[in-house]
């Protein structure tokens, strides 16, 4: 389990997009983090597509991993 101390993923609902800014690695650590997190077994193919989608602007990583988050019941 990760450290979620100064954590910008959301826990709840999102009533707009987040905001702020986080280089690709770090989108795509806070990615495979979640879904680890969420017990999600991963394939080949499924990380490449993490990896693609880490490449996104940071509102839409946000959502998907607060979305993994809310869904694995990892929440603080």
């Amino acid at each position: 389990m990760t450290d979620r101390n100064n954590d910008p993923i959301s826990d709840g609902p999102l009533d707009s997009a987040p905001f702020g800014f986080s280089p690709e690695p770090l989108q795509r650590e806070a990615l495979f983090a979640e879904l680890d997190n969420a017990g999600v077994e991963l394939g080949t193919y499924d990380r490449l597509i993490v990896d693609w989608i880490a490449r996104w602007d940071y509102p839409t990583v946000a959502t998907i991993a607060s979305l993994i988050r809310r869904a694995g019941g990892t929440t603080k």
